[in-house]
């Protein structure tokens, strides 16, 4: 049915996502990676995916076996659906229900099914996201009560057996740079800091201490913020 030591993780060529691969290959013996092309203005991501994917490999030497295949969903619908500063030309703010207007409604409920979904035809029991409720920008499917219920509602509906895994959800941004190390050692930062993507507005042109980014978007800041703190011993 479901293999217990298979793991399937949701990978958007983040600093997050790529911290919980790290997580995910360090615990279990098969892991394979999901991503999701979904109409999103920072679409460069999707191509640090592979390159992070194979820099991983010179972080931990196990870790190249362990490491397995790559799944490409597309789910473009979404951002013709959803109305969102990530999938269309509006202003990065907050709104009237203060939401950030990056806020995908629904997206990481999407995630969550179309990986479970997969995870039942590979036999992948456990699903490992990034979602965090400590250090986030108020999106409503990030909190641990809505994983919760999607993995009820996952386990009912498909009459499985899924865990889904959320490493970084007690925790900031700074214990996630920290958490990287303890992982992958100064190989694994380094190689998040220039390989990994996290802009909202996909800039790639300018690298600072913590990575390359534009350094003013919600994002930017909020990498820039952990860093700093896991830096100075925070």
């Amino acid at each position: 049915m479901l293999d217990d030591g298979k793991a399937l993780v949701l990978f958007s060529g983040g600093q997050d996502s790529t911290t919980c691969l790290a997580w995910a290959l360090d615990k279990f013996g098969s892991v394979e990676t999901i991503g999701f092309v979904y109409g999103q203005r920072h679409a460069v991501e999707m191509t640090c995916r592979a390159p992070v994917r194979e820099a991983m490999w010179g972080v931990n030497a196990d870790w190249r076996a362990r490491l397995g295949a790559d799944h490409v969903i597309d789910l473009s619908v979404l951002g013709a659906v959803a109305e969102s500063a990530l999938t269309q030309d509006i202003e990065i703010a907050m709104n009237a229900e203060g939401l950030p207007t990056t806020f995908v409604p629904g997206r990481n409920l999407v995630f969550l099914t179309f990986a479970a979904m997969l995870a039942y035809r590979r036999g992948a029991r456990h699903i490992v996201g990034g979602m965090c409720e400590t250090d986030f920008s108020g999106y409503p499917d990030c909190r641990d009560d809505s994983v919760k219920a999607m993995q009820l509602a996952l386990n009912i509906g498909m009459a499985r057996q899924f865990v889904l895994h959320t490493p970084l959800m007690w925790i900031d941004k700074a214990a996630t740079w920290a958490l990287a190390k303890n992982l992958g050692g100064d190989k694994l930062v380094e190689m998040i800091v220039s390989e990994t993507h996290t802009c909202y507005h996909g800039e790639r042109s300018t690298r600072h201490a913590w990575g390359y980014g534009c350094g003013t978007c919600p994002a930017c800041e909020l990498r820039a913020q952990g860093f700093h703190k896991f830096s100075a011993g925070g």
